[in-house]
């Protein structure tokens, strides 16, 4: 495998011009002071109770997310970059989503084979021919970048259903800021603080026509024993919503109402944080007790914005990902400012062939997987997983794709014998609304702890890091 980008030292001794301060601000530091600082982090975390749930751990049900006390900085013209970048392609990707339920010109064109959509189990036929309001679909999209160079930002995968994380980029900020306001004081880091606001006007800006002067909006969580029910509570509390449950609401005369104290108030926008299959017993899964009997209804009569909006799933399929600099072509007319991992699709004998032969050197991966669930990493792996592998792959093909072991860029991090270099990613968050998409300048940076590993999810023992774009 290629050697890492290191995104702090230049090869030959020199630093990044982002990292000089932070280099010298390390070198007056003690370590054993960095040390005290590192476990008051943890503390503060428990205390808050930033935990997340492993599903499938016999060991706990909540963890503590490890956080690392290392900045992870970019400057502002690579962020200018990256920024536009993402606009761009959260642009396409909405455009995509309204095409494939109306006109459908993009198979037409066949730029994107039929049977990936309507074969597809999270395409919703139910949003067939369905107006959302202000023809936005994902309101709120986490894409995953990773680095290989100092010129260029891949995406890893679009997450456009119900992207999570971000109050972890939230307090990550909020303990750095109080542990090392010294740090703070030597660079101009960008605000991420106002991303509630932001998040609470593009909901608001996107509510049904028929919607009161000031919209009210309410964050739909599946409750306590959801993985991310953490998130859920801290940003109802940040933007000032309520935060309600399936049962908290009720449907009348096609208009969505919230029990409360004072009796029924209706509701004009949900963020919703409750999977398609759960969201409607009437429309999907009658087993569901987590959602709300005629939501569904609500939103075909154009009374209720859900946001994300219902069948986005499909643009998180890992097929589709392999499709979207043609996406971005087709619809915008201009080349992808960010790239794609180079892709191999299992579903065509020709690439199945070629993955088949390198399974060793590749990662495979589920086509609707997430969370670092059910792939292959080729090079890290047993030779007894790849032939099970081989198995899996020789009988549904069309469930995965493949993608080259990518060398994930490197930033300084704290480990037990120091500072060591680890592999990172980033998730920032794009929020569109009515009149316009804004990101907030930073995301989540997520950190494999593991020394040489490259799987940086939190299910799977990886952290978190404080992103700092500089304001110049």
């Amino acid at each position: 495998m290629a050697v890492a980008f290191d995104e702090m030292n230049i090869p030959g001794g020199d630093l990044r011009p982002a990292y000089q301060e932070l280099a010298r601000w390390l070198k007056e530091t003690p370590p054993e002071a960095l040390e005290y600082r590192r476990q008051e982090a943890e503390l503060l975390f428990r205390r808050i109770g930033i935990t997340f749930a492993v599903y499938g751990d016999s060991e706990s049900t909540e963890r503590l997310i490890p956080f690392d006390v290392i900045p992870r900085i970019m400057s502002g013209k690579e962020w200018a970059l990256l920024e536009k970048g993402l606009k761009q392609r959260v642009r396409a990707l909405n455009m995509f989503l309204r095409d494939i339920y109306h006109g459908r010109d993009i198979l037409r064109a066949e730029v994107v084979p039929d049977d990936l959509i309507f074969q597809n189990p999270v395409f919703r036929p139910e949003m067939n021919g369905q107006q959302v309001p202000h023809d936005v679909y994902v309101h709120i999209a986490g894409i995953d970048i990773v680095r290989v160079d100092a010129e260029d930002f891949i995406v890893l995968e679009d997450n456009a259903r119900t992207p999570s994380g971000v109050s972890y980029m939230l307090e990550n900020r909020e303990i750095m800021m109080r542990l090392f306001p010294d740090l703070f004081a030597r660079h101009r880091v960008a605000p991420v603080e106002r991303y509630p606001d932001e998040l609470l006007s593009a909901l608001r800006s996107v509510a049904p026509q028929g919607a009161s002067g000031e919209p009210t909006v309410a964050l739909l969580t599946p409750g306590v024993y959801n993985s991310a029910y953490y998130e859920h509570s801290f940003l109802a509390d940040k933007l000032g919503i309520e935060l309600v449950e399936g049962r908290d609401l009720i449907v009348k005369n096609n208009e969505v109402f919230m029990r409360t104290t004072e009796g029924v108030k209706r509701i004009d926008v949900i963020y919703r944080r409750v999977d398609d299959d759960f969201i409607d017993p009437l429309t999907f899964r009658p087993d569901s007790v987590l959602g709300v009997p005629g939501l569904m209804s609500a939103y075909a009569a154009g009374n209720i914005t859900l946001a994300n909006a219902v069948g986005t799933g499909i643009a998180d399929d890992k097929a589709i990902y392999s499709y979207m600099p043609d996406i971005v072509k087709f619809y915008l007319g201009e080349e992808p400012i960010l790239k794609n991992v180079p892709t191999w699709r299992c579903r065509e004998p020709k690439d199945l062939a070629y993955v088949l032969d390198n399974l060793g050197e590749l990662v495979v991966k589920e086509v609707h997987g997430s969370g670092g669930y059910g792939m292959l990493i080729g090079p890290a792996a047993t030779k007894a997983t790849i032939e099970a592998f081989r198995e899996k792959l020789k009988r549904e093909p069309e469930g995965f794709i493949a993608q080259p072991t990518l060398a994930l860029s490197t930033c300084p991090t704290c480990a037990a014998s120091g500072l060591a270099p680890r592999h990172v990613d980033l998730r920032p968050f794009v929020l569109t609304g009515s009149k316009s998409t804004t990101i907030v300048p930073g995301g989540l940076t997520r950190v494999a702890l593991k020394e040489g590993s490259l799987v940086v999810n939190s299910s799977q023992g990886g952290g978190t890091k404080d992103t700092w774009i500089l304001d110049e």
